[in-house]
C-alpha cells in the first residue's frame, strides 16, 4: 500500500492514534471469554528507542479524542523522535480515510460494515481495542438530578413516540421527582459514528420488539432530532436546550458539565455511569479472534448497560519498515502504559486478557 502521507493531517487539533471496530455480535468467530481487571497488566513495546523518527497520522472516533490528546503528550517523552496526529471526526471519516490511504491508522468505536469492506480491497486490517467507556444519557431539566430510565422508555424517546417529560412511562419510574411537561428534544449524531453505532445496538439488544430503527453509523432519526458533529456537538445541544437528551460518552459529558440518568441493565438494577461500572460491563465479555467484541447489554449486575468500545485499526502490511515500526511503538505504548492514563480522563481500561492479546498482535504489523 502506498500511503499518501505527505498529505499530512495538519488540523489544529489533532491528538493520537485511531480506533477501530467492535460490536462483533456474531458467534462465526473463534472466540474467548474474558474477565475485566481495574488496569492493563501488558508491558508494553514502546520502546524509548531513539532511532526511531517519522509521523503517524489518524482520524476518526471522537470518543478517543481525550484520551489521544493525552496519550499523544505523555508519548513524546517516551519517543521524542515520533510526531503522532490525531484529527477527530467520526468512525466512519476514519475508516474511510483509512481505506483511501490518506492516515496511517484509524478510530472507529464499530465494525468495519459490510457496505465499507470493498473499500479496503481486500487487504487485511488488524484490530487494536485500546479502552471501554459508558455511554451516557445526558439531560437538560433543571431541578431533576437522579433520573432513572429503562431501555423500553430511551427506545421511546428517540423514536419520538414518548415526547414530554411528564409522559406516564417517565413518572412511573421516578416516584416523588418533579417532571415538567416541558416538550423532549432528542440530540443526536449528524456523522457517521460509532457512538451511534453502539446506542443503537443497545437499544437493538435490549429491547428487539420495541426499537425499530436498526443499528448503524448512522440513523434515520425522527424529524423532531437535533444532530450535532461529534459527541462534543451532541453535548452543546443538551447544554444549551431546555428539556433536550441525548447519548454522549462519559468524558465529554463530564467536560461539559452535564447531568445524566442511571439506566437499568440487564438484571434489572438502575446503575450510573462511571469507569467503573463500565469496567463491569467487559467482565466476561466474548472476543473474537481478531479481537472484535461488544459490551452493550452485559449480563454482569453491576455493569452499566450503555458501555461501548474503542479500537485503532491498522493495515497488516505497512509500505516500509519505519512505518511498522513506529505503529508498533505507539500502539504498544497505548496497550502498555498509556492504559494507566484512562482512569483519570472517564475511560476503562482493558481486562488483561484482551490487553495481552492486543499486545501479542503487535507483531503482526510487517512491511
Amino acid at each position: 500500500m502506498h500511503l499518501r502521507r505527505r498529505r499530512q493531517v495538519t488540523t489544529a487539533g489533532l491528538a493520537v492514534i485511531a480506533i477501530g471496530l467492535a460490536a462483533c455480535s456474531s458467534s462465526s468467530s473463534s472466540s474467548t471469554s474474558t474477565s475485566t481487571s481495574s488496569s492493563s497488566s501488558a508491558t508494553a513495546s514502546a520502546s524509548s528507542n531513539p532511532s526511531l523518527s517519522g509521523t503517524l497520522n489518524a482520524s476518526g472516533s471522537t470518543f478517543q479524542t481525550v484520551f489521544q490528546q493525552a496519550a499523544i503528550s505523555a508519548f513524546k517523552s517516551v519517543d521524542p523522535g515520533i510526531t503522532v496526529n490525531y484529527g477527530s471526526g467520526g468512525s466512519g471519516k476514519g475508516r474511510t480515510d483509512l481505506a483511501s490511504g490518506v492516515v496511517n491508522f484509524a478510530g472507529s468505536d464499530s465494525p468495519i460494515p459490510a457496505s465499507e469492506v470493498p473499500n479496503f480491497k481486500g487487504k487485511k486490517v488488524l484490530y487494536f481495542p485500546v479502552f471501554l467507556g459508558p455511554i451516557t444519557m445526558s439531560y437538560n431539566l433543571s431541578g431533576v438530578s437522579n433520573l432513572k430510565l429503562t431501555p423500553k422508555v430511551i427506545a421511546e424517546i428517540f423514536e419520538a413516540k414518548i415526547t414530554k417529560w411528564n409522559d406516564p412511562a417517565i413518572t412511573a419510574l421516578n416516584p416523588g421527582v418533579s417532571l415538567p411537561s416541558t416538550p423532549i428534544t432528542t440530540a443526536v449524531r449528524s456523522d457517521s459514528s460509532g457512538t451511534t453505532q453502539n446506542f443503537s445496538l443497545f437499544l437493538q439488544d435490549s429491547m428487539p420488539s420495541v426499537w425499530t430503527l436498526g443499528s448503524s453509523s448512522t440513523i434515520k432519526w425522527p424529524s423532531t432530532a437535533r444532530a450535532g458533529n461529534g459527541n462534543p456537538g451532541v453535548a452543546q445541544i443538551i447544554k444549551s436546550t431546555p428539556g433536550a437528551i441525548g447519548y454522549v460518552d462519559y468524558a465529554d459529558a463530564k467536560a461539559s458539565g452535564l447531568t445524566f440518568a442511571s439506566v437499568q441493565n440487564k438484571s434489572g438494577d438502575y446503575i450510573a455511569a462511571t469507569p467503573a461500572s463500565a469496567s463491569a460491563a467487559g467482565n466476561g465479555i466474548t472476543v473474537a479472534s481478531n479481537l472484535t467484541f461488544h459490551a452493550v447489554w452485559s449480563p454482569n449486575t453491576s455493569a452499566y448497560p450503555i458501555t461501548y468500545q474503542s479500537w485503532d485499526l491498522v493495515y497488516a502490511t505497512q509500505p516500509n519498515a519505519n512505518d511498522a515500526a513506529l505503529l508498533k511503538a505507539y500502539l504498544g505504548y497505548l496497550l502498555g502504559a498509556g492504559q494507566q492514563l484512562l482512569g483519570n480522563l472517564g475511560y476503562a481500561p482493558l481486562s488483561s486478557s484482551i490487553d495481552q492479546q492486543a499486545v501479542a498482535q503487535l507483531s503482526q504489523i510487517t512491511s
